[in-house]
């Protein structure tokens, strides 16, 4: 898929709980969440936006039914006295026909997409 300006007009909104869009995006996201604090893995979404086929998410992983990870025993036991907590902000685009991680971070100090020149390319609005 091409990004045109077309691509940026598109408005960038947030898909409503109980969307298949919302369930589609976090479905994406979960097995990237699952390999890195372990399954099973749900969120507490902060920021979902979406629109021009690009999405980013702000999601807390939780346990089901709202249990803690414990950090310690994730692949960021070494890290997590670094770390911003669990908070995991992720990029996604639709292609193929599916939502698709391109970029992630986990537990940041900074918001690492200003002036990154990949997130150049997504919609205004897409991120907070």
């Amino acid at each position: 898929m091409i990004l045109t300006p077309a691509a940026h007009a598109q408005p960038v909104q947030e898909p409503a709980r109980g969307t298949a869009e919302r369930s589609a995006i976090l479905n994406a996201v979960r097995p990237l969440a699952e390999a890195h604090f372990g399954a099973p893995v749900e969120f507490v979404v902060s920021w979902l936006r979406a629109g021009g086929g690009w999405a980013f998410a702000g999601v807390a992983p939780q346990r089901p039914g709202g249990a803690p990870i414990d950090l310690r025993n994730t692949v960021y036991a070494s890290e997590a006295d670094y770390m911003d907590g669990l908070q995991t902000y992720v990029l996604l685009r639709y292609q193929y026909d599916r939502w698709n991680v391109v970029d992630f971070a986990v537990g940041p100090t900074d918001v690492f997409w200003h002036g990154h020149p990949l997130y150049r390319q997504v919609p205004p609005g897409l991120t907070p």
